[in-house]
């Protein structure tokens, strides 16, 4: 199975924010801490490294002491770019993608989507409910097809996973773990929800 080190993990907080205001969602806080340490507590014992991909707030960003990507190419064109501009950093084989509005992310993340990379190229999580195709295992070797495929005017996520051997891994008992803070109304209900917004396990 793939060891730890053989990790980076990458927060993907370059959004816009949209329904979020505009705001920078890794800034928004929950339980009285920002989202972008809630995910960086989250992947930090699961990985041999660390990234975080965003587009604002770069200084601040590198204040948690973990290397910053921008976007190569302009105008927010997506989260894969975020995925592209960590890729071309890493000194690893693999990229562990998390959304920065995801502050519940399981122990085990890693370790279940590891298993399944003996012959994928990419392993993305499903919920028991639907893909979350932007909390995946994805091989770093893939960079220049994915930057040409950004060149190209991308698409959606899984065009550029279905270009490649992908495969999904059931996390239905842990499905409330991918939850994402969408919207100021979400955050407020986490917040109102037991465990403190956000220390439990979900």
């Amino acid at each position: 199975m793939i060891a730890t080190a053989e990790i980076t993990g990458v927060v993907l907080a370059g959004g816009r924010g949209r329904r979020m205001g505009g705001e920078d969602k890794g800034w928004v806080e929950l339980a009285r801490r920002p989202l972008i340490e809630h995910v960086l507590t989250r992947l930090r014992p699961q990985v041999g490294a660390l990234v975080i991909s965003a587009n604002r707030h770069l200084s601040r960003y590198r204040g948690y002491g973990v290397p910053v990507v921008e976007d190569g190419v302009p105008d927010f064109p997506g989260p894969l770019a975020g995925a592209h501009a960590a890729m071309r950093v890493a000194t690893t084989p693999w990229l562990l993608l998390a959304p920065v509005d995801t502050p519940w992310l399981p122990p085990d993340l890693c370790r279940r989507l590891a298993r399944a990379a003996e012959s994928a190229d990419i392993v993305v999580v499903h919920d028991g409910e639907r893909l979350q195709p932007l909390t995946a295992l994805v091989r770093t070797s893939l960079e220049a097809d994915l930057a040409r495929w950004l060149e190209s005017g991308a698409g959606r996520v899984l065009d550029f996973y279905q270009r490649h051997r992908w495969c999904q891994v059931d996390f239905a008992d842990r499905g409330a773990s991918f939850a994402n803070l969408n919207t100021p109304q979400e955050r407020e209900r986490a917040e109102r929800s037991p465990g403190g917004g956000g220390e439990s396990e979900r």
